[in-house]
Formats: C-alpha cells, sequence, structure tokens
C-alpha cells in the first residue's frame, strides 16, 4: 500500500462544540437502529432455512428482493426530509414516522401457522414485512443522519458527533446480538421468534422516541449558512404539494453522485463493506453450529465482535485527529480482512483463535462505521453550501447503499450455501449436511468476505478528498479558488 499524505491542519476556522447532553440524547436513537441492523441481519435468513425450511437460494431471495426497493426509497425520504427542514428547520416529522418500525419488526417474524407450513408462502410473508420494516427504518434513518450535516461544525467536530453515535449503536447491536439468540433459544419455533422481537422491540421504540428529542436538539445548535434562498424554494414547492415521485428522487440520487467524485468514491467502497459485514452477521449462526458445532456460542461470537467497539470507537477517533480519517479507515479494512482469515485458521486450530479473530474483526468493525459516516458530510460540505442544503438527498443515497449490501451480504451467503448443497430444515428437525455444505458454510464466512473487503479497499484508495479536508474552510463556495458544487480533490 503506497503512503497517502499526511493530513492538513492547515487553517480552517474553529467552529463550537454541540452540546453534550444534546449529543447524547441525538446518540441514544442509535440504541434502537442498532436492533434492527442487528437482529435480521443475523436471525432472519436463519430463522427462514433452520425454522421454516425456506431453501436457501429463496431465502436469499425474500431478503434480497425487499431491499431493491430501497434503491428507490432512501433517496425519496431523503428528498422529503430535506423539503421538511427546509419548511420546519429539522427533519423530526418524517423522523417521528419512522417509530413505528417495532410493529413491522415483530410482524416479520411473526409467521402465521398456515404460511409457516409452507416455504414459499413463509418466504413470501417474511419479504412483505420486511418491505414494511425497511420502509420505516428509511423514514428514520435517512433524517437522523442527515443531521449532522445540517450543523455547523468543522472536520474533527463530526467525527466527534458520530462517535457518541457510534458506540450507542454498538450498545444497541450488542443488546440485539447477544439477547436475541438466547431469548429465541433452541429449537423453540416460531413462538420464541415472536417474543424475541416483541421484547426487544419495545426497546427500540423508546430508544427511537429518545432520539426524536435529540434531532431537536442537535438541529438548535446550529445549522449551515447559506442556505436560505434554495431552503424558500423548497418550502415553497412543498406547500405547494409537490411531494417529489420515484423518478425525481432517483434523478436527485443521480445528479449528486454525478456532481460529487468524493462521495461517489467513498459510497462505492461503503457498498464492499457493508455486504462484507452483513454477509459476515449472518452468516455467525451458521459457523457456530456447522464449523464449530457449539450453536450455543453465536451469542458468544456476537458479543466478542461488537463489544471491542466500545473501546475501539473511542481510540480510533483520537488517532483520526493525528492520522486522519482515510488512513485509519484503511487500517480497519485490512484488520478485517486479517480477522476473517483468521476465523478460518481457528475453525481448524482451535476455540481461542476464533475469539481472537472475532475481537480483531470487532476493533475493525467500530473504524468501518465510525468512519464512512463521518466522511459523508466530509464530502457535502467539500462540494459547497448548495449541496448542503440537500444534504437528505445525500444522506438517501447512502443508506440506500448501506441497504444494498445489507442484503447483498446474506444473499451472497445463501448462494454460498446453496452452492454447497446445505439442507434447509424445520424447528427440531436433524439433517446430517454433507461436507460440501460444511465447506460452503466455512469458506463462505471467511474467504469469501476477506475477497471482498480486499476490493473495498482497492476502491477506498481512491478516495483523495481526506488529505486537505481538514485543513478546508468549512464553505468552499465562498472560497475563490473552489468552484461551486465542486469538491477540492488533493
Amino acid at each position: 500500500m503506497s503512503a497517502l499524505p499526511r493530513p492538513n491542519r492547515g487553517t480552517a476556522r474553529p467552529t463550537a462544540a454541540v452540546p453534550r447532553a444534546g449529543l447524547v440524547q441525538y446518540a441514544l436513537g442509535s440504541a434502537g437502529m442498532g436492533i434492527y441492523v442487528t437482529v435480521p441481519g443475523l436471525l432472519l435468513l436463519y430463522f427462514l432455512t433452520d425454522t421454516l425450511g425456506v431453501p436457501p437460494w429463496l431465502a436469499g431471495l425474500a431478503l434480497l428482493v425487499p431491499k431493491v426497493v430501497d434503491v428507490v426509497l432512501h433517496p425519496f425520504v431523503g428528498s422529503v426530509s430535506d423539503r421538511d427542514r427546509a419548511r420546519n428547520g429539522n427533519r423530526v416529522r418524517v423522523l417521528a414516522a419512522g417509530c413505528l418500525l417495532a410493529v413491522a419488526f415483530t410482524a416479520t417474524f411473526a409467521v402465521p401457522g398456515s404460511a409457516a407450513a409452507d416455504p414459499y408462502l413463509a418466504a413470501g410473508w417474511v419479504a412483505v414485512w420486511f418491505v414494511v420494516g425497511n420502509t420505516l427504518f428509511a423514514a428514520y434513518q435517512v433524517p437522523y443522519l442527515a443531521t449532522p450535516t445540517d450543523v455547523d461544525v468543522g472536520y474533527d467536530e463530526r467525527t466527534r458527533i458520530m462517535s457518541f453515535r457510534m458506540v450507542v449503536l454498538t450498545l444497541g447491536i450488542l443488546v440485539g446480538g447477544a439477547l436475541a439468540p438466547l431469548l429465541v433459544g433452541d429449537g423453540s419455533g416460531v413462538s420464541g421468534y415472536v417474543v424475541m422481537a416483541l421484547c426487544l422491540g419495545a426497546f427500540m421504540l423508546i430508544f427511537q422516541a429518545v432520539g426524536v428529542g435529540g434531532v431537536r436538539s442537535l438541529a438548535r445548535a446550529g445549522t449551515a449558512p447559506g442556505g436560505a434562498a434554495e431552503g424558500r424554494a423548497a418550502e415553497d414547492g412543498a406547500a405547494a404539494g409537490a411531494v417529489p415521485p420515484a423518478r425525481a428522487a432517483l434523478a436527485q440520487a443521480w445528479s449528486v453522485l454525478r456532481a460529487n467524485r468524493s462521495f461517489r468514491v467513498l459510497a462505492g467502497s461503503y457498498l464492499l463493506v457493508s455486504t462484507t459485514t452483513h454477509l459476515v452477521l449472518a452468516g455467525l449462526p451458521y459457523f457456530a453450529e456447522y464449523a464449530l458445532g457449539r450453536p450455543g456460542l453465536t451469542t458468544v461470537l456476537v458479543g466478542s465482535f461488537v463489544a471491542p467497539a466500545l473501546v475501539a470507537t473511542p481510540v480510533w477517533f483520537r488517532i483520526s485527529r493525528t492520522l486522519g480519517k482515510q488512513r485509519c479507515l484503511l487500517a480497519a479494512q485490512w484488520a478485517f480482512v486479517l480477522g476473517s482469515l483468521g476465523m478460518l485458521a481457528g475453525a481448524r486450530t482451535g476455540l481461542a483463535v476464533v475469539v481472537l479473530a472475532t475481537l480483531v474483526l470487532g476493533v475493525s468493525f467500530a473504524g468501518l462505521q465510525l468512519f464512512p459516516f463521518s466522511m459523508v458530510p466530509d464530502t457535502v460540505r467539500a462540494a459547497g453550501t448548495g449541496e448542503v442544503d440537500r444534504a437528505g438527498a445525500y444522506t438517501g443515497v447512502w443508506t440506500a447503499t448501506e441497504a444494498v449490501g445489507s442484503a447483498a451480504g446474506p444473499y451472497l451467503y445463501s448462494a454460498a450455501l446453496a452452492a454447497g448443497g446445505f439442507a434447509a430444515t424445520r424447528a427440531g428437525e436433524q439433517v446430517a449436511q454433507t461436507a460440501g455444505a460444511h465447506t460452503a458454510v466455512l469458506l463462505g464466512f471467511t474467504v469469501l468476505p476477506a475477497a471482498l473487503m480486499v476490493l473495498s479497499v482497492l476502491a477506498q484508495r481512491r478516495y483523495l478528498l481526506d488529505s486537505d479536508a481538514r485543513g478546508r474552510p468549512e464553505h468552499p463556495a465562498t472560497d475563490p479558488g473552489a468552484a461551486p458544487g465542486t469538491p477540492r480533490e488533493a
């Protein structure tokens, strides 16, 4: 890996820190999001293949097809939230609608007996409610993540905001990942999954409601200047009932990708990161049961994967103040490659190596979540104040990228299982898997994610903004040497 230029501290104008109380309240909203990010990714594929008897190829499609909707849905929600901000000064209206997510989350697992008896009906039930859940999740996630771009802060402060969010998100992931398998129990069938969804859904709802108040607080911390004219135009359009249709949302998505090279490169790399991390999450129950022969280890492995982020996130933040986000992100990506290959070795040598490799994955996972999300506002701010006024559109594209990755990862793993001849079962059934199926479980969980993360590294190396982002004025449209809407690349 060739050396990257050292980030320039430069002379960027100082910006005030966001008050800690408002920042904590904002970050707490991520606890509920962590549940939805984790539990379907961890258990839904396994629920389909090993409880409902859905063949792996069909189970993968049932999780992939609903995410296709997100390609249009997330940019659309982003455009709506931009109009909401122009009219009300914040994005709370759309955000509040997303608090109904717990209902759809529970319904996804509450497959009725008549549907559970038929693999195709079961897959259809899960897919339909998964679409509803993803829609409500987008309504919450997109305006929530767009809010830090609205706040008038600098390079390191944006990382600080996201580091608070990442710590709380990690707690949500840890709660979901550790408790969900315990609440489900062994061989409990659909009823165990319903109990799990009800308990974690209540947790989700409480913290989402707290996050709504946090967005209000963060918005009051100060919004980006220079958008009054665009805001009035958006408000006039909204007042006239001009809600952008799906076609307009796609056009907006294409517009931000075409106009902002730094954002385009970052999103392309993160698509591979999201695919890889969600593949590993979906594969954990299979790895624990079929590669290690200890299904009860799922909770331990999830804890080992997620818990290090509680310590690693503040450390990553401090290191990034010296080295910059890009260097740290590349280090996290390479660490994930090593951790994945370590899991392969651990499956053959013993549990101690598996746990150590999982800890390495957890430390890298913290960086993989912290830095890309804190770099998105950098790319938007560097493009000019006109782009800040459509931060929701950027966030819509970003979260759509993440959503596609969250579906592509389990789908790729299900495809590996299908290629290896993995046999689906219903709750309580015992089926001897073939040697090919065991090989697919292992290589799909280790070698495949390592290869995907290497591709992500190659894509991320094309990101050039970070080398001078810290020295750039926060509003480049006022810089005589910067063209509006065009980020200056190093």
